[in-house]
């Protein structure tokens, strides 16, 4: 079976039940291949284990989650521009391959054709998705955002309210926006203080944002969104040195 269809069949979990399965379950039934034999998955036509099953998120829970979130990011002016699509294509190509990419791509096009309540969708993420995958999440959305260099305000609205609803704190928000859009107090927004703290308390938070953003806190998405996570460990260490040279720490 190819790549693509493993993520699809055996890395869904959660996500093909609630709204987001109604969202998205035509069209991942309409896929040529189906779950091979003796897979602890089956469509939501069939039976399933139960989400409890899951303790961690799977990368097709995580991929499809991260699909629907960027429908709504991307048609938050009301415009949706040939660019933004190469945008994702080449996102989902980076960290999926080209043959897992072309079959993302067309499960996308086909979420971007449909209205659906924010809301729910995000209550369902909130229930079934680990804290550290729904970080991911944001900060996936937020470099998706900003792939034409520029963040728009419609845009910021619409991840600060997918912050709120999937429970992903203001603080941890503004840390992610930070990664991206540059500030006067970047490197301290990223590490989640003020400027004014004391070099001990600058360390304390390095070592407590290192901890929240280290790769291994999502390798259960496996490697397709491995060099993702490596990109938001490397911009908390470069903030952390960042400030370290302007106070010449040790």
């Amino acid at each position: 079976m190819p790549v693509g269809k493993k993520i699809f069949w055996s890395g869904l979990g959660w996500v093909l039940a609630g709204p987001i399965g109604a969202l998205v379950g035509f069209s991942l039934a309409s896929f040529s291949e189906q779950p091979p034999e003796g897979s602890p998955y089956r469509t939501h036509y069939g039976p399933r284990k139960s989400p409890k099953d899951y303790p961690h998120t799977r990368p097709g829970d995580f991929a499809v989650s991260l699909l629907v979130l960027l429908g709504q990011v991307m048609k938050a002016d009301e415009k949706l521009l040939k660019s933004e699509l190469v945008f994702v294509k080449q996102f989902l190509t980076k960290h999926f391959g080209q043959e897992n990419a072309r079959d993302l791509m067309i499960l996308f096009k086909d979420i971007l054709k449909q209205d659906y309540p924010l809301p729910s969708i995000c209550r369902q993420i909130k229930k079934e998705m680990d804290h550290a995958a729904r970080l991911e999440l944001i900060h996936g959305l937020f470099g998706l955002a900003h792939a034409d260099g520029e963040l728009h305000s419609l845009e910021d609205n619409v991840i600060r309210k997918i912050c709120n609803y999937i429970g992903v704190s203001p603080s941890d928000f503004e840390s992610m926006k930070a990664m991206f859009v540059g500030q006067t107090a970047g490197a301290y927004t990223i590490l989640e203080m003020d400027s004014s703290a004391s070099d001990t308390e600058v360390k304390r938070a390095y070592r407590k944002m290192a901890t929240k953003y280290h790769p291994d806190k999502v390798a259960h998405l496996g490697e397709e969104f491995g060099q993702l996570a490596e990109e938001k460990f490397k911009a908390v260490n470069d903030a952390y040195e960042k400030i370290k040279s302007e106070r010449n720490l040790n």
